[in-house]
């Protein structure tokens, strides 16, 4: 019987959610803010930006953070994974570290916003390529756990 089974299904929304995560922040990054700052006036600019981050940011506590965090430990329990076994190398390591990366991402994330906030806008934009390079390796832990 060639189906889809549940966990392939669930390791799909997980890995695609985390895709399109970081899609959204590239894309907001790289695209969006850029030719914001090239054809808005400065008020307008700043309006924008703190509106494009503030409503990435619900999205991202609404939707993607639950997603993350909702298959990420429902893969976790069907692997049978404890605390103690995210020392173990293979699936408990690369786990652990896709943890401990996400951790900083958000709080990278979290820290660009509150940057952006007070104007400082050098950490702000520190902060934004620390959460995108994490990002990216969040995906990239995230694609590998089957395969450990």
């Amino acid at each position: 019987m060639g189906g889809v089974g549940l966990w392939s299904l669930v390791r799909f929304l997980h890995v695609t959610g985390a895709v399109l995560w970081v899609g959204g922040q590239l894309a907001l990054s790289l695209v969006v803010l850029p030719l914001a700052r090239r054809t808005l006036s400065e008020d307008a600019r700043d309006r924008f930006a703190a509106e494009a981050g503030r409503r990435f940011g619900l999205l991202t506590g609404a939707l993607f953070l639950p997603l993350q965090l909702g298959t990420g430990w429902a893969m976790a329990w069907h692997k049978g994974v404890t605390w103690a076994s995210l020392a173990d190398p293979g699936y408990g390591r690369t786990l652990a570290a896709k943890l401990g990366l996400f951790v900083l991402v958000m709080l990278a994330a979290a820290g660009h916003g509150i940057a952006h906030t007070r104007g400082r806008a050098e950490l702000a934009r520190a902060l934004a390529v620390a959460s995108l390079i994490g990002s990216l390796g969040v995906v990239l832990l995230a694609a590998a756990l089957p395969a450990t």
